[in-house]
């Protein structure tokens, strides 16, 4: 069983910066990959940002490329997105997800735990 809380979130200006976090709870975070999902009001959720067990590989949204990182520090059960160059529709709730899929996915059917989620709100 793993437990997860997301972090971080807040109103920004379009252009600036938030880093997210994801706290783990658990003495097997190591051995899941962990994603990163949003979902804006009326929409589905979708995928944003995932990591593999290891850090070693890592997989973007095409809309995210570029502008968001995720990381991972598993001594400290943590799963970070920075978000550099936010945008208005990036408006939306984060998720962070764990898997047990070794290696960084982008489907949602295959996240197994889920936390309870943190407003982003990007002003223009």
């Amino acid at each position: 069983q793993v437990q997860l809380v997301e972090s971080g979130g807040g109103l920004v200006q379009a252009g600036g910066s938030l880093r997210l976090s994801c706290a783990a709870s658990g003495r097997t975070f190591s051995s899941y990959a962990m994603g990163w999902f949003r979902q804006a009001p009326g929409k589905e959720r979708e995928f944003v940002a995932a990591i593999s067990w290891s850090g070693g590989s890592t997989y973007y949204a095409d809309s995210v490329k570029g502008r968001f990182t995720i990381s991972r520090d598993n001594a400290k059960n943590t799963v970070y997105l920075q978000m550099n160059s936010l945008k208005p529709e990036d408006t939306a709730v984060y998720y962070c997800a764990a898997t047990r899929i070794p290696f960084a996915t982008h489907n949602l059917y295959e996240y197994e735990y889920w936390g309870q989620g943190t407003q982003v709100t990007v002003s223009s």
